[in-house]
């Protein structure tokens, strides 16, 4: 017969569980995940740009915060583009977000616009400010291999085994920290129109900023 775990030893399996990224307990009743239906605004029966990004719109409080003009203005920019070019050209000459002027290079995208997957990080690090592409760093050669480890890369051509970059934020902000809500709400409008013209069948969303940009709320490692 098998002892009872010391109190001891439960400490140290509750340590090591905090230490992996545990959050919360499990509850006392299984939940079938593939039983429970998803929030509205992400149901499987909604297909299209307008379902993929409908959810990824500037919060009212946050845009009040930053100012309605930049952010109406943004809307109204992001909203005449037709095509991925016209989004970068329009994002590259957008002048109202003060991390323009401290960056090098407008990080736009990478990797295949017709995959059915679509990455959406933070925003660049100096890495990626400097050679103008997202997930180029430590990070990004660790994306690379895991997606390769299914047969998925942002160079393949067949849009099943491809994947597409972008990131929350085109440029880098002041010592690569957080992105305040503020630049958030700004540049919203330029995330949903480029996931509303790639229109991906997945979203992975790399981070606390595409969490809180995407699905209005942080705690990564809770939403996972």
């Amino acid at each position: 017969m098998n002892a009872e775990p010391s109190y001891e030893s439960l400490v140290a399996m509750l340590a090591w569980q905090i230490d992996l990224g545990a959050t919360e307990a499990v509850g006392d009743v299984p939940v079938d995940r593939y039983a429970t239906e998803l929030p509205d605004r992400a149901t499987p029966a909604q297909s299209g740009p307008v379902a993929v990004a409908q959810h990824i719109a500037p919060d009212a409080a946050v845009a009040a915060s930053v100012g309605s003009d930049a952010v109406l203005a943004a809307q109204a920019i992001a909203d005449q583009a037709t095509t991925l070019a016209q989004l970068h050209t329009a994002l590259k000459a957008f002048d109202l977000c003060e991390l323009k002027r401290g960056a090098r290079k407008t990080v736009f995208a990478d990797g295949n616009p017709s995959a059915r997957v679509m990455i959406i990080g933070e925003a660049p690090d100096r890495e990626e400010d400097t050679e103008g592409r997202p997930f180029v760093g430590d990070a990004g050669q660790l994306l690379d291999r895991m997606f390769a480890a299914i047969g998925k890369s942002r160079g393949a051509a067949d849009p099943d085994s491809a994947i597409y970059i972008t990131s929350v934020l085109p440029w880098r902000t002041p010592q690569s920290r957080e992105p305040s809500p503020d630049e958030i709400a700004m540049l919203l409008p330029f995330l949903a129109r480029h996931v509303a013209l790639v229109d991906p069948a997945v979203i992975v969303l790399m981070g606390n900023s595409p969490c809180a940009a995407a699905l209005g709320a942080r705690g990564i490692t809770r939403l996972r």
